[in-house]
């Protein structure tokens, strides 16, 4: 990421990350002199994505001071000195980004409305149930219903979809109830999952996210809302994906949907507790995979989920009282469960 402190791995970069990623390096190496502009509109053309992570990375590459905000709409590469006898020559010749300067790697089609679909069902369930049409969905999007439907199935495996008894799509809310079972489900699978992966754990793995925890931890309520998601992902995601049965590695994926949902709650909700109170669990975890105390780590990652529960419930609290959701066309309200 353009905010090297920032920089974690382990985690399956998103669109938005990997459009932020590729803006960085060109405004470092001086692709993108200073004087260029930069909007949404276009990143969204030039890299295939929607305006939604388009608008992400430029709001991640603003907070790290890589872009800032320009008069009249837009961004631009601001002067820093580093590059600026190739800026002076160059920023004539770059108003706009230029097609040719910006390209991703080609994803399926579903992958461009995957991540925008993702967040607005889950900045929903926080307020109550929803069911998801498809043919709606794709007219929103403008794609082929085999899109959407790809689209659904990944929401499905993510664990965020379910089917009702007439085998329509649903989104269930996050209710006390819900929430309690699916971290109930985490406390038992996941620390089996860690026992399996320990072995398999490759070296430098565990140094490099106790640096990461400990960077994070410093810095006290200073931690941005993707940095919280990604120190989720390289204990939950990554870290158990050492676990080599297959079969366990599916079951743990239904209830980690609240990862999805808590990617949300970091963006808005950020300042809830004073310092995330995660981050010193974590680090026990992987302190006692270190020591080699696999039992005890196991034992604190289900205590760490256990108490999780009602930090999940007051956020979506938060939500519930601080915020307004706008009507999607492909979303339709349930007065309750299916």
């Amino acid at each position: 990421m353009a905010d090297r402190s920032e920089d974690l791995s382990g985690a399956t970069p998103r669109l938005y990350e990997r459009a932020t990623d590729l803006l960085a390096r060109q405004i470092d190496e001086g692709v993108l002199p200073a004087g260029t502009r930069v909007t949404e509109a276009r990143v969204a053309e030039q890299f295939g994505i929607s305006r939604a992570p388009a608008r992400q990375a430029l709001m991640a590459l603003e907070r790290c001071g890589l872009l800032s905000k320009r008069r009249g709409g837009g961004y631009e590469v601001p002067a820093d000195g580093k590059h600026a006898d190739e800026q002076a020559k160059d920023s004539s010749r770059n108003s706009e980004v230029r097609a040719e300067t910006i390209r991703l790697q080609p994803v399926p089609s579903w992958e461009r409305i995957y991540a925008d679909v993702e967040d607005e069902i889950v900045a929903r369930i926080s307020f109550g149930a929803w069911r998801i049409n498809e043919a709606k969905l794709a007219r929103h999007y403008r794609v082929s219903r085999t899109v959407a439907r790809d689209v659904v199935g990944r929401l499905q495996q993510r664990g965020i979809l379910r089917k009702d008894g007439r085998s329509r799509w649903y989104a269930p809310a996050l209710t006390p109830a819900h929430i309690a079972e699916l971290y109930e489900l985490r406390a038992i699978l996941e620390p089996v999952a860690l026992r399996k992966a320990a072995p398999n754990i490759p070296a430098g793995f565990l140094q490099t996210l106790r640096g990461h925890l400990e960077s994070a931890i410093a810095r006290k309520g200073d931690v941005n809302g993707p940095t919280l998601d990604r120190l989720e992902e390289e204990l939950h995601v990554a870290l158990l994906s050492y676990c080599e049965s297959q079969p366990l590695t599916q079951a743990i994926t239904g209830p980690q949907s609240l990862l999805a949902a808590h990617r949300f709650f970091y963006r808005w909700t950020q300042r809830l507790f004073e310092s995330e109170p995660f981050l010193p669990e974590h680090l026990a975890v992987v302190q006692l995979l270190e020591s080699g105390d696999t039992a005890g780590a196991a034992a604190a990652l289900e205590k760490h989920l256990l108490v999780s529960s009602g930090r999940a419930i007051a956020r979506v609290d938060a939500v519930r009282r601080d915020l307004a959701m706008d009507p999607l066309p492909y979303l339709d309200e349930l007065a309750g469960e299916p």
